[in-house]
């Protein structure tokens, strides 16, 4: 395919280009459901003629269709962007760095979406679309699925629908609340991934960080060890990934452990571990939930995280080395694969 590629890239540029400029338009329309031509010119940066054309031309292919409501694509487009995915893939030039990551950090499987997710709605929207049909396809009945907290974890909430391999699963947080929305918050994620797929969910009511004696003493209550337990049991988990200053900040975490997260090295935090450059822990939170163990004994564990400054904590969590499937995006993949280059580069 790659031949093929560069052959048309010398031969007959302006096709690809066009075959980009439509699949980008056809794929915008997916995400986003329903929308306004003004909107998606707007979008994409062009202008409302321009886009007038290139629907009309997509709608005569039977690939759109035109409601009082906006644009929305069909069910022949929905099935030509799954067949032509792979050669965008190399179009774009990601198919390489999915693979180069993958192989590096042994994983089973590597999707890198195009852009950059702290820019674009657009390509949060798609992670999340993208960790939603990952978590469908992983999926056996009756399993117990264990989700963090996040703007990332609600938008794979908000693309999930019903599914038949879901609808005996169980969805539960994979640790108490953090201080912040509550639509972000590993509870709510949790039971709108019930609700979207018509399955169950249990929720874990305690507070996310916790001082020693108030962690002991929950870990006295029954029910709370009966939920914890059951939490622990999970194999499945599906988890966003932060970088560590900035969830020490959100986590309210005091000065002076700050302090040493930052005079350390911290670059990632996950599941209230923060890790080092090199995946090493440095610091534990004490909070309920999954316990770094749990996830070593875990079926399956997928990370979702993009943007161009979580590369380096994206690939801190990876150098762990309990990671099976990553979906990332472009900023963040290039980011990963420059700091391999860098780290081949150190002194030993």
């Amino acid at each position: 395919m790659r031949g093929i590629l560069d052959i048309q890239k010398q031969l007959l540029p302006d096709l690809l280009d066009t075959m980009k400029k439509r699949y980008t338009i056809l794929h915008f329309i997916r995400i986003s459901g329903v929308v306004g031509r003004r909107t998606l010119a707007g979008s994409l940066n062009t202008t409302e003629r321009i886009m007038r054309s290139e629907v009309d031309f997509l709608k005569s292919q039977g690939l759109l269709e035109i409601e009082s409501s906006g644009i929305r694509i069909s069910e022949t487009g929905r099935q030509l962007l799954e067949q032509i995915e792979p050669l965008v893939k190399e179009l774009f030039g990601l198919t390489e760095l999915q693979e180069q990551i993958r192989l590096h950090f042994n994983l089973k499987q590597v999707v890198i979406v195009p852009g950059d997710s702290e820019l674009s709605p657009h390509t949060k929207k798609e992670l999340g679309l993208v960790g939603a049909a990952i978590l469908r396809k992983h999926v056996t009945q009756d399993e117990v699925i264990a989700v963090t907290g996040g703007s990332t974890m609600a938008e794979v909430a908000n693309h999930l629908s019903s599914s038949t391999s879901l609808k005996g699963c169980v969805f539960v947080p994979a640790r108490g609340g953090l201080g912040e929305s509550m639509d972000f918050q590993a509870n709510t994620i949790a039971s709108t991934m019930a609700k979207k797929t018509g399955s169950r969910y249990r929720l874990l009511h305690v507070p996310d960080q916790l001082g020693e004696e108030a962690y002991q003493s929950l870990m006295q209550d029954s029910s709370i060890l009966e939920i914890i337990a059951f939490i622990r049991g999970a194999r499945i988990v599906i988890h966003g990934i932060g970088e560590a200053m900035l969830m020490a900040r959100r986590r309210k975490v005091d000065e002076s452990t700050t302090a040493i997260l930052q005079q350390d090295g911290a670059l990632a935090e996950a599941f209230g571990y923060y890790f080092d450059r090199d995946g090493k822990i440095l610091h534990k939170m004490p909070t309920v939930g999954l316990r770094i163990e749990d996830i070593q004994e875990m079926d399956c564990v997928i990370g979702v995280a993009g943007g161009k400054s979580k590369g380096e904590a994206i690939a801190a969590v990876l150098k762990f080395g309990h990671e099976d499937i990553l979906v990332t995006d472009e900023a963040a993949a290039l980011e990963i694969v420059q700091m391999l280059h860098l780290d081949g580069h150190r002194p030993s």
